[in-house]
């Protein structure tokens, strides 16, 4: 149970870097959470600062969740402090639980007074490991409806709603075997839930029609010096 604990512990550390105030503040001297929807993401970064540093962001936040996943876990050895009851093995049950953790701490960061951004691009990292075709599929999803509507919450959210659907389809409809179904299914569908939830005052904005949209201008943004 102590390296289980261990495990998380670190992911939640791992995830709680906060990547979007560590790089604004490094290369503008700003904090980003004074700025824009004032959240501590890539999309808000992206929004006020420009297109490169918000994918810089993002690319750094994915690598958190990668991190927690593919190193992090693998400090896991020897047997599960309980039964495992899931159909996956040991070691990617571990990386699910790890990923949790990452995600929850990009969300509620503890080095920024647990203000954190919405845990997309962690949570894409993660998944991109995990469930790698439809991870795929989202990010085409999104790439479609941001460049269609601009909204980049739009596009976060059905991104992640095409992640269950994506499987059901290709499991139920394709005919294709996909490992562990019967688990993945029920953890992404929370993931998508979870981005729901985080990304709920953008859909009271965007049934509003006051949602902000972004913008990829040639000149740097002018709203921070």
């Amino acid at each position: 149970m102590f390296l289980l604990a261990t495990i998380v512990i670190l992911s939640y550390l791992i995830g709680s870097i906060p990547t979007s105030i560590i790089v604004t503040k490094a290369i503008k001297g700003v904090d980003i959470r004074n700025y824009g929807s004032g959240n501590a993401g890539g999309t808000n970064v992206m929004r006020v600062l420009g297109w490169k540093l918000g994918m810089l962001v993002i690319i750094l936040d994915a690598f958190k969740g990668v991190l927690a996943v593919v190193v992090v876990a693998r400090l896991h050895y020897g047997q599960m402090p309980f039964r495992n009851l899931t159909p996956f093995d040991d070691f990617t049950l571990v990386q699910i639980i790890a990923g949790i953790a990452a995600v929850i701490g990009h969300i509620w960061t503890v080095f920024a007074g647990f203000r954190g951004g919405k845990g997309i691009a962690t949570a894409l990292g993660i998944l991109l490991i995990i469930s790698t075709v439809d991870m795929l599929v989202a990010i085409g999803v999104f790439v479609l409806v941001v460049s269609i509507s601009k909204y980049v919450s739009l596009g976060s959210i059905l991104g992640a709603i095409s992640i269950p659907l994506t499987l059901i389809i290709r499991e139920n409809i394709f005919n294709v075997n996909i490992p562990s179904y019967n688990t993945v299914l029920p953890f992404v569908v929370g993931i998508c839930f979870l981005v729901i939830y985080t990304h709920r005052k953008n859909v009271v904005r965007l049934l509003n029609g006051n949602e902000h949209k972004i913008n990829f201008p040639k000149k740097k943004n002018s709203a921070v010096k």
